[in-house]
């Protein structure tokens, strides 16, 4: 039997990395440990979902649920033109935006974490976000940082930036991007050194806003699609996992009205783009007169839609684990969770990126050969009807695909990182 031991895990409030945790966690529980989730309290139920202990905290100034929604909305209002902007271009307006909001949650969290944390006494913390919260890491335990994102959120000279979406051998881009990013967020890091040093933690240089953990850091990213460092992580403490993906409901494949027999198509852009209504109007329309079948996630706007396409089904929620190994092609926004998950069932994908990690990942699966990048906005319905049909006849992709496949199933990455987190609560009990 094992010792029982603690583990919090502490992802931030998006569900990319909530889920990836969820993945860890179900296999901790299954090994006879104890996890549990803190979280803002945004994510009230999400981790109940899976029957996983969650505590709650404020992470951003409290307010009512209308207040929240509404503040959700303009947020987004605010910044559906700044999708149509290069990353660089986003450095100043959506990224920089979503920096000062980082920032933010880690000065509202550290009034009521280190009391949260008191009363839960995790042997082991386990952190998937891009800043520190200085009482996770000076509790007294051992912490481990979980990078769920891109891998080169853990920079090098020789890989693209983080969120830059610049090629593996683009050194101007590399340049250009950094110099704009430092020059950019230069008050939002004085900001937060100046909540750094209010805890009695050392400032962090220019641009960089976390840690690499002593103990021990998960990736992610699998190994097909990763970059060539110039200077080599220790694995030590620097471990891939080749994905990691949670169990999901099932899902049975509803019947067609039309095109029973032809290719199914899945389509999502994470929980924010789907306020995109207008660009996901356009695309059904085109998907309706494709010879394809075509699931489409939509979320919270579903009741502004009519009726699809015959061929076409929109739902406001997919158990995307138990969907993709039905499909035969993957459209999303490179989203971290969606790039891994195509990746892990050999999904060919074509990516439409519009933020954050989603540029880094588009890129990254055409110049790997897994799949294709295409521009959000800017495509005629022949490109798109064009690059629907590589995906479902390229031998090369399919192929490249199946054996990235294998590959990451057989490293199991989610029984790989409770076996790690096993052994550091081992080495360190």
């Amino acid at each position: 039997m094992v010792d029982q031991k603690t583990i919090v895990f502490f992802p931030e409030a998006a569900f990319g990395p909530a889920l990836n945790s969820v993945a860890i966690a179900q296999i901790c529980r299954e090994l006879g440990h104890k996890p549990v989730f803190v979280a803002d309290m945004s994510f009230e139920g999400v981790f109940a979902d899976y029957d996983l202990e969650e505590r709650l905290i404020h992470m951003s100034e409290p307010m009512d649920a209308a207040a929240a929604s509404q503040y959700w909305l303009d947020f987004i209002a605010s910044h559906l033109p700044h999708f149509r902007t290069s990353p660089y271009d986003q450095i100043s307006t959506y990224v920089k935006a979503c920096w000062e909001a980082i920032v933010e949650t880690a000065v509202w969290a550290e009034k009521e974490l280190p009391q949260t944390l008191a009363e839960i006494k995790p042997d082991l913390i386990c952190i998937d976000n891009v800043v520190l919260f200085p009482a996770a890491t000076r509790y007294g335990c051992p912490w481990v940082r979980i990078i769920s994102c891109s891998e080169n959120e853990i920079p090098d000279p020789d890989i693209p930036p983080h969120l830059s979406g610049c090629g593996e051998n683009d050194r101007e881009c590399f340049e250009r991007y950094t110099a704009r990013f430092k020059e950019v967020m230069k008050p939002v890091h004085d900001r937060f050194n100046a909540f750094l040093k209010e805890c009695g933690h050392e400032p962090y240089p220019l641009g960089e806003f976390f840690e690499t953990s002593p103990y021990l850091n998960l990736m992610l990213y699998p190994g097909p699609v990763k970059f060539k460092r110039r200077n080599p992580l220790d694995p030590e403490r620097f471990q891939y996992l080749e994905g990691c993906i949670r169990q999901d409901k099932p899902y049975e494949i509803p019947k067609f009205k039309t095109n029973e027999d032809k290719p199914l198509l899945y389509i999502t852009y994470g929980s924010l783009g789907t306020s995109d209504f207008d660009l996901f109007q356009r695309m059904i329309e085109v998907l309706g007169r494709l010879p394809y079948r075509a699931l489409v996630h939509v979320g919270d706007f579903i009741d502004k839609y009519d009726d699809p396409p015959p061929n076409v089904q929109i739902a406001s929620w997919f158990p995307q684990p138990s969907l993709l190994p039905q499909v035969d092609a993957f459209i999303h926004h490179g989203g971290n969770n969606s790039f891994n998950e195509g990746l892990y069932f050999g999904k060919p994908a074509l990516i439409m990126p519009y933020c954050w990690d989603g540029h880094d990942n588009a890129t990254r699966i055409q110049e790997t050969g897994h799949g294709l990048k295409l521009d959000r906005y800017e495509w005629t319905d022949d490109e798109f009807a064009g690059a629907i049909e590589r995906l479902l006849t390229d031998a090369a992709m399919h192929e490249r695909l199946a054996a990235t496949s294998a590959h990451m199933q057989a490293a199991d990455g989610r029984r790989k990182a409770a076996r790690l987190l096993d052994g550091l609560l081992e080495r360190h009990g």
